[in-house]
């Protein structure tokens, strides 16, 4: 920040309040729209807001403004920001920090805190928030001086998207928002342990190159770090121009258009089959943005066993922390990926990519046509009503497999989904967030019954916002990943997963939405289309074969070849 910068901001806040300093930065952070809960602590912040040109939009639960954010900051690639009062309030925004934290997704959330001299003394609607969120925030604040508060902000934001993106929790006691500086404010970032490394080093950039060079059966593994980069163009280039087939995981989806002779879908323990064989064939597996999850790499002393192992990543702390790596890169994404295609040298690589296509022909994704609607024609009808184009986001469990494997991907930021946190719930308050972010563009949400009933309440701020966000329910009747488990490995004994629900179409009128339910095959097209074509949100639950099982599938402890591809009629 330069002196004349500084100065202009200072003389900004020369007899300002805090909430009113408070608003300013986020004025300065060029936040448009922020999601959240009013609450006592809260309250002279919302009164500067009354007439703030930021949007605020009210959640019918803190959780739901988090995944808000979330879906918001997933789907456009700014900061997502919520708000929310001090105790209860402030402890409902923790499942949607702790899921942006395991997903990368920069966010800031803002707390209020009960009186500065009241702090650690049990006051009413108290809670520990820099202590509760420690390990699920990339990092916290708890603002003790309105002089900080300028720069605490300032900080936030650049913590949340720079380097490795996560959430940031700024708590902020209710005396420091109605009170003014004694002092001139703290502006400058004071923040010098933190610098994070963008620029690959050009002898490992290489090294990369060279081993991808020597390869016959190379692989590229494809993480959310590339969509958090914005490296698509160049993940294609490198892809290309080496002959390198490419599998992505679940954050993964979309950086690379799955119409592409080279790609093969999603890997892992609902991946291809074609991806998982390929991956254990590999003799060099490059990952770029990607973190060996367990849900991809199955028995990991068996993961890519004849592979050099190639890691491009942002964070170094990634680098040989579940998988031991043999070629380290650390930096953005992006850089590395630009500076590597120069080094890639065209191969002949026709030998590896039949042994691949003859894998497609072999093992694709399918699945019965027969009986009840099947959830993945569901899906397969969706992606080619929409031209593959729409937003999508998910609840967690089967439904978000056959997502994944079935709507067709085609651009990054077009999957919003909880990955690594696997938050049931995520998906209806997701997708409004991410409606919000882009006015104009079709936004569905695919859910379960199970992870639906968690968050529909938020049905409401749609309809309330007349946000045209088409929320399809597949209806089985069960928490279904979990019934599948208990039928493969717990000799069909199913406990506590029946799954009895209200009736969606009547509980969204109720809402405001509009209602629809499908039970037959036959209505399928008619149905959805309607469904696309009207105005405003619209809730509509699918009736679904109860007992479709996803496939296929890397049960646990097992290595990632060793698949159920389960049985066809």
């Amino acid at each position: 920040m330069s002196q004349e910068q500084k100065k202009t901001t200072t003389q900004k806040f020369a007899g300002r309040k805090g909430a009113e300093i408070l608003h300013e930065m986020l004025l300065e952070e060029q936040v448009e729209m922020m999601f959240g809960f009013i609450g006592g602590m809260v309250l002279p912040f919302f009164d500067v807001l009354y007439t703030s040109p930021i949007r605020f939009i009210m959640s019918r639960h803190e959780q739901g403004a988090a995944h808000m954010a979330d879906g918001y900051a997933r789907s456009t690639g700014k900061v997502g920001v919520c708000i929310a009062t001090s105790g209860p309030g402030a402890t409902n925004l923790v499942t949607g920090l702790a899921n942006a934290y395991m997903d990368s997704i920069p966010l800031v959330a803002f707390t209020g805190q009960v009186k500065s001299f009241l702090i650690g003394n049990d006051a009413f609607q108290e809670a520990d928030m820099t202590g509760i969120t420690r390990p699920i925030t990339k990092h916290n604040f708890l603002v003790k001086r309105v002089e900080d508060l300028g720069r605490v902000v300032r900080e936030a934001f650049h913590i949340a998207r720079t380097g490795r993106p996560g959430p940031v929790l700024v708590d902020v006691p209710v005396d420091v928002t109605t009170s003014a500086p004694a002092n001139e404010p703290d502006l400058d970032l004071r923040l010098p342990g933190y610098k994070p490394r963008t620029a690959g080093h050009v002898r490992q950039i290489k090294m990369a190159a060279e081993a991808i060079n020597a390869a016959q059966r190379p692989i590229l593994y494809v993480g959310g770090g590339v969509v958090a980069a914005g490296a698509s163009d160049e993940l294609r280039a490198v892809a290309e121009k080496g002959k390198l087939p490419v599998t992505t995981t679940l954050l993964g989806l979309g950086t690379f258009d799955e119409t592409n002779p080279l790609a093969l879908k999603m890997l892992g323990m609902h991946g291809t089959a074609y991806a998982n064989y390929a991956v254990q064939e590999s003799d060099c597996l490059v990952a770029v943005g990607a973190r060996f999850d367990d849900r991809v790499t199955g028995d990991i002393s068996k993961f890519a066993p004849h592979a050099k192992i190639v890691h491009i990543d942002i964070d170094p702390a990634s680098i040989s922390k579940n998988v031991k790596v043999d070629i380290p890169v650390v930096g953005d994404a992006k850089n590395i990926l630009a500076q590597m295609v120069e080094f890639i040298e065209p191969r002949d690589r026709s030998a590896w990519l039949a042994k691949i296509g003859e894998w497609k022909k072999k093992h694709p994704l399918t699945y019965q046509t027969n009986g009840k609607i099947r959830p993945q024609e569901v899906i397969e009808t969706l992606g080619a009503m929409t031209e593959h184009e729409a937003i999508v986001a998910t609840g967690v469990g089967q439904h978000q497999m056959w997502a994944a494997q079935f709507y067709g991907w085609k651009r990054p930021r077009q999957i919003i989904t909880s990955g690594g946190l696997g938050t049931m719930g995520f998906g209806c308050p997701a997708a409004i967030g991410a409606a919000f972010g882009n006015p104009g563009r079709t936004v569905i949400d695919i859910d379960g019954d199970g992870s639906f009933t968690m968050t529909m309440v938020e049905v409401i701020t749609a309809a309330q916002h007349k946000l045209p966000v088409k929320f399809v329910v597949l209806d089985n009747g069960y928490l279904g990943m979990v019934r599948q488990w208990q039928e493969l490995f717990y000799g069909r004994r199913y406990s506590a997963v029946d799954h009895p629900c209200p009736d969606f179409a009547k509980v969204a009128e109720g809402f405001g939405a509009k209602g629809m339910r499908i039970a037959e095959r036959s209505e399928l097209s008619d149905g959805l289309r309607e469904m696309l074509q009207a105005d405003g949100p619209v809730v509509c639950a699918v009736e679904i074969e109860p007992e479709e099982n996803v496939f296929p599938m890397v049960p646990a402890g097992r290595a990632l070849h060793d698949m159920e591809l389960g049985k066809l009629a």
